[in-house]
């Protein structure tokens, strides 16, 4: 099985934050959202002060402010989806395990013939409904969904994902800016 991380990895960007901004052009309520975001971005990444399900948990309240939300994904992925690029070439029954939201990139795998592992969140309301799909959850959820799987190939953009990396046969680090596959990092 072959198994790849989405953002920087498969879609040149972070998807959720290209979200955030479409939904903000579209429905100016959801930009005085982005002011508690900025506070929690800074606890989160900078100071180290919350974790990212915590900081997740204040992002995602945008949601709330979208109406009918499965159209306006819709209508972003096809605004986006030819942000999906690069020297991966993902083939129909591979999985796409992710830190960002289920509901987004479902429709996007769905199309593709990918199987998806996901956070979990509310897309009416931006409850987040478990913990933030990152890092050794990855793996967690990994062996909760194939408990038996080998990864023959994992592909991913962020050293986060090392321990998603160490179960694979061969793993490899994705520059979606050069194009290029280069062997995981030691």
């Amino acid at each position: 099985m072959d198994v790849y991380d989405f953002d920087g990895t498969l879609y040149q960007g972070d998807s959720t934050r290209d979200f955030l901004l479409w939904c903000a052009r579209r429905y100016p309520r959801v930009l005085g959202t982005l002011p508690k975001t900025g506070v929690a971005a800074i606890r989160c990444y900078k100071l180290h002060a919350i974790e990212k399900t915590v900081f997740k948990s204040v992002l995602y309240r945008f949601l709330a402010l979208v109406p009918y939300i499965e159209a306006e994904v819709e209508r972003f992925w096809q605004a986006h989806e030819d942000r999906i690029t690069g020297p991966c070439q993902p083939k129909p029954g591979d999985l796409v395990i992710s830190a960002g939201p289920e509901f987004l990139m479902r429709g996007m795998c769905e199309k593709r013939g990918l199987s998806l592992i996901a956070s979990q969140v509310d897309p009416h309301t931006g409850r987040v409904l478990g913990p933030n799909c990152s890092n050794a959850e990855k793996v967690v959820r990994f062996r909760q969904a194939y408990p038996e799987a080998e990864i023959d190939n994992f592909y991913s953009d962020s050293r986060n994902d090392d321990p998603l990396a160490a179960l694979a046969k061969r793993a490899f680090f994705v520059d979606l800016n050069a194009g290029t596959l280069k062997p995981w990092p030691a």
